[in-house]
């Protein structure tokens, strides 16, 4: 895990709409729209039924105690150009967010694996899409939008290293 700080002039870093087919290689967007729709408690509810995956990865050798967690995250809001220094990942378990309150994110990832830093991608969603990043997808932490924002979050608790962070060589910078 390289710890050195990115100095050079940031690198701007194009964003891009938030699609299910553009974040395919990374995980799931989490929306309505397109999803199977259930009416439920005698018509008075609808269910958008199995909106993403969620991985909670466990083995033997962390003692198989991974479990479920369910969160809310408060974000703090950001304001163009936003810098990008690191990334980070959990390789035991998925990580979803969804906005609660309207709140719209952007979105930075990379694929799994060694992080390739030639393949960071970025993507602003709608005040009603969420991600959720599959396990080992590089990303960086929750980035809210002009505003603050409040974020369910569904991730994986238990035994084992489940975050690895990893500064980039050279900064980004994203605008939007």
């Amino acid at each position: 895990m390289s710890r050195v700080r990115a100095t050079a002039k940031p690198l701007q870093l194009l964003v891009e709409p938030l699609t299910r087919a553009a974040f395919a290689p990374f995980g799931e967007v989490l929306e309505s729209a397109g999803a199977t729709a259930l009416p439920i408690n005698a018509g008075t509810t609808t269910r958008y039924h199995d909106l993403a995956r969620v991985e909670a990865l466990g083995c033997e050798a962390l003692g198989g105690e991974a479990r479920v967690l369910l969160n809310l995250f408060d974000g703090q809001a950001w304001q163009a150009p936003v810098p990008i220094r690191l990334l980070e990942r959990h390789p035991l378990g998925s990580q979803a967010f969804y906005p609660v309150d309207g709140a719209r994110m952007l979105i930075v990832v990379a694929p799994a694996g060694e992080l390739d830093e030639r393949a960071i991608r970025a993507f602003i969603s709608r005040g009603d899409q969420g991600v959720n990043y599959a396990a080992g997808t590089w990303h960086h932490p929750l980035l809210c939008l002009q505003r603050p924002g409040r974020f369910v979050v569904v991730d994986r608790g238990g035994n084992g290293p489940n975050c690895d962070e990893q500064w980039l060589s050279q900064a980004l910078e994203v605008s939007f």
